[in-house]
């Protein structure tokens, strides 16, 4: 009898894990309480894979030998509750896809940076001429890869949804960039549960493995102090001990196992401000430790054009600049893009809330913004602590509610003055108006263009 292996949900996780594992032999059956995309559906159908949208068959589901969760659903929910209750492993789309390809894992997580850091080390493995896939948050279905199409190497970005239910599965060169409070709804608003779940990228690392991270954020100090990682270290910071550091003018990167060290000036990163250096510290420690060469990191470095939705430029309207940070879903991220504003801001918050404690960009809203717009259904808690910051501390910062994103843009653009910025770095989610963050920062874009 062969073995059975469920799928829940079909988004490129699952439909990429559901073609795999029939590959591999295994009965496959795909559930998804919501609809699944057209373009899911017809490669299920294609490859004569059984699914069901809007509802989950118990009855199928808890006969599984196996499951493979989306990361979206949560460890605490019923049905997988009654398959822990029945003892079936429960695993994610990576783990599972780990099992079948022997290529080198390079693995990206953090609260912060995510995105960038893959995309650009991703940029370096292509320009190097090496066979390397894109996967995990971005980039297409690690299996689906493994199955069509594998690869020498995989640059995989991480959330902490995905480590959750990774166990046995084996990064090569994980990175973990920072770690401040994040999703604290998923973790029971424990925030060390978020950081185990984070340190995760460094289980089953051996000392030929390589970790490498950011050596000025306490929380990962601590952790590395409690847990003791395995794996071989490579800090980057601001210190000259660090395998890659910055000394105000230039970033230095010296692996100890390089052929010899690489600077560049700061001032010819492509990617500006403190957030793109520490990312851009992180991708060329991981290249230099693949033994890419320095000339081929250093034109990466100068040429990356950055990736959507991350202080992405917009238009000029009347000297106003527009950028759109909509993949700022929580407060350390907008601090970052607050961090890199050299122009007066209107500032665009709010979403779904996720626990947020806003505290961390007031000095920065107070030194650098003048307007705030609050754009979300429920602005209730926006106004309360921006309220109090406002009659504590600048009497003048003008707070503006809107529950909508034209409106929002509307008054951004009342209030801007020649010379200003309008930035979108919402801190939240984006699910009380919108399906995901793209759509939040194309609809933005779009409603800019408008103007």
């Amino acid at each position: 009898m062969k073995n059975n292996i469920v799928i829940l949900g079909a988004g490129e996780s699952g439909t990429g894990a559901a073609i795999l594992a029939q590959e591999k032999g295994y009965e496959v059956f795909v559930s998804d309480m919501g609809q699944i995309k057209p373009m899911y559906r017809a490669l299920l159908d294609q490859h004569h894979i059984p699914w069901e949208e809007g509802q989950h068959t118990e009855e199928k589901i808890l006969a599984a030998t196996e499951v493979i969760k989306s990361p979206g659903i949560p460890n605490d929910s019923p049905l997988i509750l009654r398959l822990m209750e029945k003892h079936i492993p429960v695993i994610s789309e990576i783990e599972f896809a780990a099992r079948y390809t022997h290529a080198k894992m390079i693995c990206i997580t953090g609260s912060n940076g995510k995105t960038t850091t893959t995309s650009l080390i991703y940029d370096m493995l292509c320009r190097a001429g090496l066979n390397v896939g894109l996967a995990g948050n971005i980039g297409n279905s690690l299996a689906l890869q493994v199955a069509q199409q594998d690869r020498d190497y995989y640059v995989i970005e991480l959330s902490s949804f995905q480590l959750d239910n990774m166990y046995n599965f084996r990064a090569n060169i994980a990175i973990l960039l920072n770690i401040t409070p994040d999703h604290l709804d998923r973790y029971d608003f424990e925030f060390q549960n978020y950081v185990n779940a984070k340190f995760r990228i460094t289980q089953n690392q051996t000392p030929e493995e390589a970790f490498i991270y950011w050596s000025e954020d306490p929380v990962i100090d601590r952790e590395i102090q409690r847990i003791r990682p395995k794996a071989t270290l490579y800090p980057f910071g601001s210190k000259k001990q660090n395998a890659a550091y910055t000394d105000g003018e230039n970033m230095i990167v010296a692996a100890p196992d390089a052929a010899e060290p690489f600077s560049i000036r700061l001032s010819d990163l492509s990617l500006k401000g403190l957030h793109n250096q520490q990312n851009s510290m992180a991708a060329s420690l991981t290249a230099q430790i693949l033994h890419i060469k320095n000339e081929t990191i250093r034109e990466s470095l100068m040429q990356f054009a950055g990736v959507p939705h991350r202080l992405q430029y917009v238009a000029t309207i009347k000297d106003v600049r527009y950028i759109n940070d909509s993949k700022a879903t929580n407060v350390n991220s907008c601090w970052y893009a607050l961090e890199s504003m050299t122009r007066p801001t209107v500032l665009i918050l709010g979403g779904k809330d996720k626990g947020n404690d806003y505290s961390e960009i007031d000095d920065l809203v107070l030194e650098k913004c003048h307007t705030l717009v609050f754009m979300g259904l429920h602005n209730e808690k926006l106004q309360e602590h921006f309220g109090a910051l406002k009659a504590a501390r600048k009497p003048e910062l003008r707070l503006i509610s809107t529950n909508n994103l034209s409106d929002a843009v509307a008054a951004c653009y009342n209030a801007a003055k020649p010379g200003d910025n309008v930035l979108l770095s919402p801190c939240c989610a984006s699910f009380d108006l919108f399906h995901n963050y793209e759509e939040r920062g194309d609809l933005f874009m779009q409603a800019v263009r408008q103007l």
